[in-house]
């Protein structure tokens, strides 16, 4: 495979520029804004489901208030019907006298206890109350956290995508470089992630290995547009004045 020592050494300003874009790419997969609004998004949906809950007792809550809050009103209806009676006179009988005022008695008792309950049921919506409030207050600020987060994503994606088309577009300036060659690197650097390396004195930059004495006279004998490779990563060696060969 042969192609002039210009194109050759072409193909490491090519794997320059495919080193800034992984590393574009890198920046772009590992935003710590991402993260957060990974993060954020979870905690957003808990939020969501706890509301939900909190929402349902309290609702709960209401419904039982209001049952025992008309049991009490029943019970003090006829209690107060009873005790009307009572003081009309027109029970004459002790016994009937007694039985009525048992009860009267009883349904005291028994709207004393109803009593209780509805202010047992107060005091649990309240705090429900107070928990839904909480959590909506907290589902509020996580909503915020998390749109500043996507607007900082956002903006951060622009910038690097900026970057990208920069580089990218003077990836699509080097055309000089032969087919095969190109598809040769292309193969390369979806294998290793770089598909040239300098040979920079007797080392492979791409690999960092020092390359034997058999291999560097093997380089040298090989002539300046024929294209080397790196016996121990495979990658294209490229030859500048800096291989000293």
């Amino acid at each position: 495979m042969k192609a002039a020592p210009e194109a050759q050494r072409r193909l490491l300003d090519l794997s320059e520029l495919d080193a800034g874009l992984d590393r574009l790419r890198h920046r772009r997969r590992t935003l710590p804004e991402l993260a957060e609004i990974e993060e954020m998004s979870k905690r957003l949906a808990q939020l969501a489901t706890q509301v939900i809950a909190a929402e349902t007792e309290a609702g709960d809550l209401s419904r039982d208030q209001t049952k025992a809050e008309s049991d009490v009103d029943a019970v003090r209806t006829r209690a107060e019907r009873d005790q009307k009676r009572l003081d009309s006179g027109q029970v004459s009988s002790p016994k009937d006298l007694a039985s009525l005022q048992s009860e009267i008695a009883s349904l005291h008792r028994r709207q004393s206890d109803l009593e209780e309950v509805v202010l047992e049921i107060m005091e649990r919506r309240e705090a429900v109350d107070a928990q839904v409030a909480s959590l909506k207050s907290e589902r509020d600020e996580v909503t915020a956290t998390l749109d500043a987060a996507g607007d900082r994503r956002d903006a951060a994606f622009a910038e690097l995508d900026k970057e990208v088309a920069e580089l990218q577009g003077k990836r699509s300036g080097i055309d000089d470089i032969p087919a095969d060659v190109l598809s040769l690197y292309e193969k390369l650097r979806e294998q290793s992630g770089t598909g040239a390396a300098m040979l920079q004195g007797s080392r492979c930059l791409g690999c960092r290995t020092s390359l034997s004495i058999a291999e560097l006279n093997r380089i040298r004998a090989a002539g300046p547009d024929e294209v080397v490779r790196c016996e121990e990563c495979r990658r294209i060696l490229v030859r500048t004045p800096e291989s000293g060969l």
